[in-house]
């Protein structure tokens, strides 16, 4: 997904020096619950998870529920219980002493009076407690350990949408120290705000959320208390563990079979919707949730409109169609754009332009690499197009605006959870092993742009998306082809009759 200018998991088994170093810390974070437990009796931690819980539906697939997807320990797909309780760990030793982060889970969003749109959870307290569903908040210091604030049950909600998690799944299922029904944030928080000397929390998500309302919170707002924790997580979200690192792989292998499989289907089907199906479809067939964004098909002019989203026009015979496409796996992204013609194809303009946006794609690709930054390769990728760009009499001139107007966009932008992820994170900060990265050269030249007709309504980007290593660089979506060759080499396999990928 352009940025603004600026095979099937089986998960390691957990080192055990580091689960026993995980549970011996938790053990030590202190309880300060003693005042909380006269509030509300019942919501006291188990003393232990039982053995026929996990048997219980808690909205949200377990190992239990979902064998073939889902290995014991595991909160989500591939991240396990003592994943998330490191990730918590690793947000307190962050934090100053004698704060507290309060994060909230994302909204549901309506698309009428009574059909929501489809939920998809904040990232940030996604990556913290592995709660997919809606309606949540939680607490963290140095002080009360890891505290969830769960929906309170409604029975006719239940009856409409299903069953959702409640204090008991969050001690048992989630781990948290500490539960309690969101109703009664009201008589348990202001204790902890008035406690805290700084408050951190997810404002952007959490403009619902209740703990906004409540006279702790805005005299702790008013006092310049309030902090965004995002600062925070995004640093912490930046370097993947390996077992991200497995999930975004994963990730971005279904995207690029899918992708491969549309690009089979574009000769025979030449319209954008179709094609935005075809790959939803593809997606969705081989494991992934939903689309990383909605898909962008833009052909012929419309690929020169850099997040065109509107997939209603039928590509013309001889048009070049660029798709930039992701999906999302158990809460990784994938990214990546292709460009060719349905045609099987290309003519020398367009062989001259994508043979340029190629070669800054690659070049720009051997960049990566520790100590390298976002800013280096895009200064660099600059300069490569500017030259080509002249040399094709397409740019005219030195001033950037001139440039800008052909290319406003970034090389690329950090990956992970969100399309760009860990935002907060400077494009000039050196690249760490780990960090996941797109690379994503391009050219829009509008119809009206005044260049030799020839180039003009042609929009070009080719998109990889690449892990930083400890030697240099992984392309995760090397399997889809870019090469012009290789392009059309599949369109015209067959005869360029389409292929079926999935019975």
């Amino acid at each position: 997904m352009a940025g603004r200018w600026l095979s099937l998991r089986k998960p390691l088994i957990p080192n055990l020096q580091l689960q026993l170093q995980l549970q011996l810390q938790l053990q030590l974070i202190p309880k300060c619950f003693s005042s909380l437990h006269s509030v509300h009796p019942t919501t006291a931690p188990h003393a232990h998870a039982t053995s026929t819980y996990l048997d219980v539906d808690v909205g949200q697939p377990t190992p239990s529920s979902h064998p073939q997807l889902m290995n014991q320990g595991e909160i989500t797909p591939g991240i396990t219980a003592e994943d998330y309780i490191h990730r918590r760990m690793k947000l307190l030793e962050k934090l100053p002493q004698g704060s507290l982060a309060i994060i909230g889970s994302a909204p549901v969003k309506m698309m009428t009076d009574v059909v929501p749109y489809t939920f998809r959870q904040d990232a940030d307290y996604l990556y913290l407690t592995g709660c997919m569903q809606p309606g949540g908040v939680v607490v963290l210091s140095h002080q009360l350990g890891f505290c969830m604030f769960m929906p309170d049950p409604d029975p006719h909600e239940i009856v409409w949408q299903g069953q959702v998690a409640g204090v008991d799944a969050a001690i048992d299922f989630f781990k948290a120290d500490k539960a309690f029904p969101v109703s009664m944030m009201s008589k348990v928080v202001p204790e902890m705000l008035n406690k805290a000397t700084r408050v951190y929390h997810n404002p952007k998500t959490a403009a619902t959320s209740p703990y906004l309302k409540l006279e702790a919170f805005q005299k702790a707002l008013a006092n310049y208390q309030v902090k965004d924790v995002s600062s925070y997580t995004h640093d912490l979200r930046w370097i993947k563990s390996p077992s991200e690192i497995r999930l975004m792989r994963e990730s971005a292998s279904i995207a690029c079979q899918s992708l491969i499989q549309t690009m089979l289907h574009s000769r025979t089907y030449p319209d954008e919707s179709k094609l935005a199906a075809k790959v939803e479809f593809e997606c969705k067939m081989r494991g992934a949730q939903r689309m990383a964004f909605n898909p962008v098909v833009g052909g012929g002019a419309n690929g020169s409109t850099i997040h065109y989203s509107r997939n209603d026009k039928k590509i013309t015979e001889g048009e070049l169609v660029l798709m930039d496409i992701g999906c999302e796996l158990h809460g990784y992204l994938s990214d990546l754009t292709r460009t060719w013609s349905p045609s099987g194809m290309f003519n020398p303009y367009q062989d001259e332009l994508y043979s340029l946006i190629l070669e800054t794609n690659k070049e720009c690709v051997k960049l990566c690499k520790p100590g390298a930054s976002i800013q280096e390769i895009h200064n660099y990728s600059v300069k490569m197009l500017r030259k080509g760009l002249k040399e094709l009499g397409i740019l005219k001139g030195e001033m950037t605006s001139l440039y800008n107007q052909l290319n406003p966009t970034s090389i690329g932008h950090y990956l992970g959870m969100d399309v760009h992820d860990s935002a907060l994170i400077s494009a000039d900060r050196p690249l760490q092993p780990g960090v996941i990265i797109t690379i994503e050269p391009g050219v829009y030249i509008p119809p009206s742009y005044d260049a030799p007709s020839r180039y003009c309504g042609m929009g070009i980007r080719i998109e990889d998306e690449v892990l930083i290593t400890e030697t240099g660089h992984e392309v995760l979506t090397a399997s889809a082809p870019k090469e012009i060759r290789h392009l059309t080499t599949l369109l015209n396999m067959n005869g360029g009759k389409l292929v079926d990928s999935i019975s």
